[in-house]
């Protein structure tokens, strides 16, 4: 029996390289030394004479630059080369002065690596080819309804790592995991702010069909700036090349925009092959030489990352919805870690995953709706957790007891030291003092015993009633399960 290629669109093979710039977090731009934040800056205010390429101007590399760009060439599974430089690639529009953009063409400072994905439940290692330094390009802006172009050269110069993949992916779902995961890993490995609606990541879509082993024609949709926008850009290339294909059509290879009001690609230029950039090596720079001593001191620093943290939290039966859930709050809040609190219970997967699940359900959706809400210490939040999960172990909390403590405590203006102390005051503590619970019971009983008699019976639903008019009789306060006991251990003896 032929096994179907799921891949295949109407007998074509789409197959995808994604190209992803990501704005490095220095503080300065990639040779200039100007503020490398414009997000709200007036236009054209940060700016100097090597941004305008003004005569004689010289750039000088910013340093952190290297440090950033080798943190990601470990996020990457790859390691930084000990020797790349810088090319100059020609090319002529309004918001590139200098006529030309300093890249890295030749020998670009990571080479290799990949990147792990996960669609439908399969995981599969998506390529790198490589990954080079370069300065971004000022931003053009076309009004609607007038006949010119405003430029703002904020942007130019601004660190950029563009990240090169392998034409590895074949669908739609693929090239979303894809930028998903590859967003995750520029914020773990802490060399980007990758917020997506400030262009601090942009992804480039190549895409081409076949019906055959040779590659087609490629189209390149530039500038998508959300996950969404790259799966439907993908599917809508697929689909559009396919039908052209089908009607004995060319594909021309060129650059396309993408409409995302419409949820379709459009044509914008020509695409330029390498030799129309006229690369050539960046005089007013030297070669970048990083030491073996360098490069090991850099990896040393480096965090745990995703793939290290999802093994972990498997151990504790935690979903893969539950995993990802962790991963993408904790690069979503930087005022409060939750990894940090976890890591304190990995040697216990029983814990974790209790804890773990008050996090999920409790902390992260009402940090959410209440961002303002105070953040204490790793080490004190861990403890909190820990005492809580301490009184429902002993039967002292109830689990909607436990969830009304954690939110009090979440709440509360000032730091609650005494956790048990302070369920007590709140009368949130189950009573599972069993003299007294034997007490109460002895009434119940005596004050119901056609519900014994039903039990003893068969009706297993009976003690369920019995086990309510407890929790009646003391408030809510009575631990259930302990309740329960005692009932049946005092219908027995009857």
């Amino acid at each position: 029996m032929t096994k179907v290629n799921k891949y295949l669109y109407k007998g074509y093979m789409p197959t995808i390289g994604i190209e992803c710039h990501v704005q490095l977090k220095t503080k300065t731009k990639l040779f200039a030394g100007v503020d490398n934040d414009a997000r709200d800056a007036a236009p054209n205010t940060l700016v100097s004479h090597i941004c305008f390429g003004l005569p004689g101007s010289l750039p000088v590399l910013n340093s952190e630059a290297l440090v950033l760009a080798s943190r990601a060439g470990f996020a990457l599974n790859s390691r930084p080369q000990n020797n790349s430089h810088f090319d100059r690639k020609h090319y002529f529009y309004p918001d590139l002065p200098k006529g030309y953009q300093i890249t890295q063409f030749e020998a670009p400072i990571i080479l290799g690596g990949k990147v792990s994905i996960s669609v439908d439940g399969e995981t599969k290692d998506i390529g790198i080819t490589r990954a080079h330094l370069e300065e971004d390009a000022g931003k053009s802006s076309h009004e609607a309804g007038k006949d010119y172009s405003v430029v703002d050269l904020n942007r130019a110069g601004t660190p950029l790592l563009e990240i090169v993949s392998e034409p590895d992916i074949h669908s739609a779902a693929e090239a979303k995991a894809y930028a998903t995961e590859l967003h995750l890993l520029m914020l773990f490995a802490d060399v980007s702010d990758a917020n997506l609606y400030y262009g601090n990541m942009r992804f480039d879509v190549n895409v081409s069909v076949s019906k055959d082993d040779k590659l087609g024609t490629r189209s390149e949709t530039k500038n998508l700036n959300s996950f969404r926008s790259v799966e439907k850009a993908v599917e809508y290339e697929i689909k559009r090349q396919v039908e052209l294909l089908e009607k004995g059509e060319k594909i021309v290879q060129e650059t396309r925009g993408f409409d995302d009001a419409k949820q379709r690609t459009f044509s914008q230029r020509t695409k330029e092959d390498a030799n129309d950039y006229r690369y050539f090596p960046e005089p007013d720079l030297p070669p970048v030489t990083l030491s073996d001593e360098y490069i090991d001191s850099i990896e040393a620093s480096m965090p745990k990352m995703p793939k290290v943290w999802r093994s972990s939290l498997s151990k504790a039966k935690l979903d893969h919805a539950q995993i990802e859930l962790l991963l993408e709050s904790e690069v979503e809040s930087p005022t409060v870690s939750y990894l940090s609190v976890i890591k304190n219970y990995l040697d216990n997967p029983e814990k974790l995953k209790k804890i773990s699940n008050w996090i999920i359900n409790i902390e992260i959706p009402l940090r959410k709706n209440k961002p303002e809400l105070k953040v204490l210490d790793d080490s004190t939040r861990a403890s909190q957790y820990t005492e809580v999960y301490k009184l429902v172990e002993a039967g002292s909390l109830s689990s909607n007891g436990a969830q009304d403590l954690i939110i009090a405590i979440l709440t509360s203006d000032t730091e609650i030291s005494d956790i048990s102390k302070y369920a007590s005051e709140k009368g949130l503590s189950q009573n599972s003092n069993q003299d007294e619970l034997s007490e109460i019971i002895a009434d119940i009983i005596d004050n119901n015993m056609k519900a014994v008699e039903d039990f003893k019976a068969g009706e297993v639903k009976a003690i369920g009633f019995l086990v309510g008019q407890v929790m009646k009789a003391s408030n809510g306060k009575a631990n259930p399960g302990i309740a329960q006991k005692i009932i049946r251990d005092q219908i027995n003896s009857l």
